[in-house]
Formats: structure tokens, sequence, C-alpha cells
């Protein structure tokens, strides 16, 4: 009996000690490990300041601005960008509390991203007309901002753009599941405590997308390590989802507005349901034009092949609209 409190006694003095240790790396990454330096610039937008990313030669052709979806940051439109920046002006940043971007103090409606993002536009020098570019739940928030600003938008594209009735028709709950929305709390304490930070400097975990640049991937990885900002930015998202298409529900018409919307061949969920959604959204516009494109959610966009041929349809529209 002895032997086996002996042992326990010893077990448990080892746990501790790899406890401890991992504290202490994890304080040490947190300490000596610098905050990723942002690619863009922050504007100060009312007292929040916004991480922005504006390129290419101002023209008479309109400016691109790129909206991403729930979770991405500006690195997701990274072959976008690169591909229609030598044409046009090109546009992307980060909603507020997002990646680089400061949480707003004000309170959070449906409306308060489309006027943060007009007035960024303003405070950046950034002139309309604007063709919006919206992936995954950015189609809703541009939807809602060319509600607002309907004199500034002259055309929109949709990148397997979310539907304001995708959760009832996909049977689904949301963004996050129950149990995904504890691992995201977990994870967001793993990082404030720099312990996430240690386990990716170790196992160097591969990134979920490797068709970006190896730079965009290493942005992203550091961000994530450095805080748990990025995670409860995630449950923020997931809080305000269902308030942003309803919202955007209101928005039943785009009239003869020039649209264009490219769907994700494949699918993760029931593909028909979507498919159809998709029409849906082409036909929000007389002028709409429906594509397939050889990818998933993600792939449609940060692959090189896809985005260049998205570009190539972009580039068509804007010199239409011009």
């Amino acid at each position: 009996m002895k032997l086996i409190l002996k042992i326990f006694k010893w077990i448990g003095k080892i746990l501790a000690g790899i406890v401890i240790l991992i504290l202490i790396s994890g304080l040490c990454f947190r300490l000596f490990n610098t905050k990723p330096i942002l690619p863009g610039k922050l504007v100060d937008v009312k007292g929040t300041k916004l991480h922005i990313r504006a390129e290419g030669n101002k023209n008479n052709l309109p400016t691109l601005v790129l909206e991403s979806g729930a979770g991405n940051d500006t690195d997701v439109f990274h072959w976008i960008a690169e591909g229609l920046k030598k044409n046009m002006r090109v546009v992307r940043y980060d909603r507020e509390g997002k990646w680089f971007s400061e949480s707003s103090k004000d309170s959070i409606t449906p409306e308060i991203y489309a006027h943060q993002l007009h007035n960024l536009l303003e405070k950046n020098g950034e002139k309309p007309p604007y063709i919006l570019v919206g992936h995954s739940m950015g189609g809703p928030y541009n939807r809602i901002f060319r509600d607002l600003y309907p004199d500034e938008v002259k055309g929109m594209v949709f990148l397997d753009s979310s539907h304001p009735e995708q959760w009832k028709r996909l049977a689904e709950n949301g963004l996050f599941e129950k149990n995904q929305i504890s691992l995201i709390k977990t994870l967001a304490v793993l990082s404030d405590m720099g312990i996430m930070g240690v386990y990716n400097s170790i196992s160097n975990p591969k990134y979920m997308d490797d068709n970006l640049p190896k730079e965009c991937q290493n942005r992203k990885q550091n961000l994530t390590s450095y805080s748990g900002k990025i995670y409860r930015r995630y449950l923020k998202e997931n809080t305000i989802n269902k308030a942003i298409l309803s919202r955007t529900s209101q928005v039943s018409k785009l009239d003869s507005l020039p649209v264009l919307v490219f769907t994700a061949k494949k699918q993760f969920g029931d593909p028909e349901i979507w498919f159809e959604m998709q029409k849906e959204l082409k036909n929000l516009s007389s002028k709409g034009k429906h594509f397939y494109i050889n990818g998933n959610h993600g792939s449609i966009i940060t692959k090189k092949e896809n985005a260049k041929v998205i570009n190539k349809e972009i580039l068509l529209m804007a010199k239409l609209i011009n």
C-alpha cells in the first residue's frame, strides 16, 4: 500500500512539473514574441482603428472592395488582389474586432459594419463608384452596405456567398455547434496563456489552406498564436450572425445592378439546396450571372487558378460599368 501511495505521489509531482513547465513556456512565449506586423495600416474610424490594405492606382474603373467571411482575414483574397491591382484600385480590410482591427466600443447592430466601412473608405481617400466582392458571410454584409448606400455601389460579386435562409434550409444551427463553441473558448484561453504559440512552434502544424503563399500562412498562424482575440471574435461573429442574415433578408432585390455569383462545386452539406440558394442570389438582379468553380468553400478564392477565372469576370464587369 505504501509503495502504491509513493508511486501516485511521484506521478503527481511529475504531472505538476509538466504543468508548471507548460505554463512557464507559455509565459516566455508571451514575453519574448512580438505581435505580428500588420500588412496594411490602421485608420481611426470614430475611435476604432480598422485595418485596411489599399493597392493599385486609382483610375476610371470602379474601386473593388473585398469583404471576407465570418472567420477570415484579408490574406484569403491574396490572389484576387494580386490579379487585379495592376488594372484597378483594390481595397480589403478587417471588420471591427477581427484580426488586426480593434474592437468597437459602439453597440453592435447589423448596420454598424456598413457605416464603419463607409467611413473607413472615406478616411482612406477612397471614392465611389464601388464594386463590392463578398466571400461567404461577406455577401450579406455587402448587401446591407448596398441597401444603405445604393448610389455608391455599381456592381456586386458573390463568392460562394451566404444566404439569409441558409441555416433553416440546411437544417443547421449556425456558424458553430455547441461543442465547437466550447473548443473555441478553450483555444482562446490557451492562446492568451501563450500555450498555443508554444505548441505551434514545436509541432509546426500544417496550414489548412496551403493554396496561399507561405507568408500569408505564417501571418495567420502567428496571429492566432499571439492571443485569444481571434478566437473570441469567432464567437462574437456567431452571436451576431442571425441578426446580420435577418437584416440581409430585407434586401430582396438588386434591380438591374450588375451581379456575378460564383459557386463552389464541392460542398460539405446538401449541394442541391446550396446551389438553389446560389441561383436565388443571381436572380436578385435582372443582370445577374452565375458561374460554378471547381473548388470548395475556401479554395474558390484561395486557389490561384480559381481566382484567375473570377478576376477575368470582375475586370470585364468593371469595364462594362465604366
